[in-house]
């Protein structure tokens, strides 16, 4: 009686001893970071797209004088230029050199004209009325001479400052008439860039607001305000554009691409978390919301957001301590500690 009594007893002993185990085991806590959901205005931004460009204020231009055929080119597109170096050489057109040709006739003519007169005037057989309009005649045609001598003589285009040639718009043997724009030069360290922006947008914008640029080369971003807005839409890419000035130490060239990054509005007082607290469930944005030292999985439906934080508009209160570092790790129900 007694060992079997003994061997119940080890049984019992030895069921009550597994009991106890199982309900001594770890419960399982994830390590986190928290964060805080606050009321407060969401900075937004928009990114545009430009090139490094010349203005107009950044150019010479250099235009035929009179009717001209091109001899030709000294300095093509690209070359650097010094001050006074030759660019484009012209030659007059057979129209040019018939006016030369006649200019220097009427004015000899003019002059002959007004000697003639004056002698008469001197013999009593003209009036002073005559003499002064003689001389008025010969000045006026001295004049056309001296004109057109001078402007022939302006064939040789020069490189008025320093630069280099952005363009050429004549080749050698070509006609050009007078004021027809042959060549520009860009001048040196006067380059700026355009962004296009939608018209919406760029009613929003004004001169000094500061634009974060970067360049497609890598090289490190840099601070602009924006020089100028023009709100007239490009037929082509229905843009408007705003411009910024190129600092001269970066040494950039024209066609240079660039990418801006400007603050366009500001969100309402929403109630926003640190970006870093978005978790994505198969396009489902949620967080979890730690309260007694649980996680609570909360779907939420996600508005304006800034490079730091983003407005929720449902799914989170303001004041909601926010799982911002080791959500990956944790379930829904599950206890946290705090690093």
């Amino acid at each position: 009686m007694i060992r079997p009594f003994v061997f119940a007893c080890l049984i019992s002993l030895s069921a009550c001893s597994g009991g106890g185990a199982q309900d001594n085991s770890p419960t399982p806590v994830a390590l986190v970071s928290l964060g805080t959901a606050q009321k407060q205005a969401v900075a937004q931004s928009m990114t545009l797209y430009g090139s490094v460009e010349t203005g107009a204020e950044a150019q010479y231009t250099l235009s035929a004088p009179v009717e001209a055929i091109v001899a030709a080119i000294a300095a093509p597109v690209g070359t650097p230029v010094h001050r006074g170096q030759l660019v484009v050489r012209l030659r007059p057109s057979p129209t040019t050199q018939a006016q030369l040709i006649q200019a220097r006739s009427d004015a000899q003519t003019a002059s002959e004209a007004l000697a003639r007169a004056q002698r008469l005037r001197s013999d009593g057989l003209a009036s002073d009325a005559d003499v002064e309009s003689a001389r008025k005649a010969a000045q006026s045609a001295q004049a056309m001479l001296a004109s057109l001598t001078s402007q022939t003589n302006g064939l040789a285009l020069r490189a008025p400052g320093a630069g280099f040639v952005q363009s050429v718009t004549a080749n050698p043997g070509n006609l050009v008439s007078a004021g027809t724009t042959i060549a520009t030069i860009s001048r040196r360290g006067t380059l700026r860039a355009r962004f296009g922006v939608s018209p919406a947008v760029a009613g929003k914008l004004s001169p000094g607001t500061v634009l974060t640029i970067r360049a497609s080369d890598g090289s490190p971003p840099f601070d602009a305000p924006i020089l100028s807005v023009d709100p007239t839409v490009d037929p082509q890419t229905r843009l408007a554009s705003v411009y910024i000035r190129v600092p001269q130490a970066l040494h950039f060239g024209p066609g240079q691409t660039l990418t801006a990054t400007v603050p366009v509005t500001q969100a309402g007082s929403d109630v926003t978390v640190p970006y870093a607290a978005l978790l994505n469930d198969g396009g489902q944005a949620y967080v979890y919301v730690v309260r007694n030292g649980i996680a609570h999985r909360h779907d939420v439906q996600t508005g304006a957001s800034g490079p730091k934080r983003v407005a929720i508009l449902s799914g989170v209160a303001a004041g909601d301590k926010v799982v911002i570092a080791g959500g990956t790790g944790v379930e829904d129900g599950m206890k946290v500690r705090t690093r």
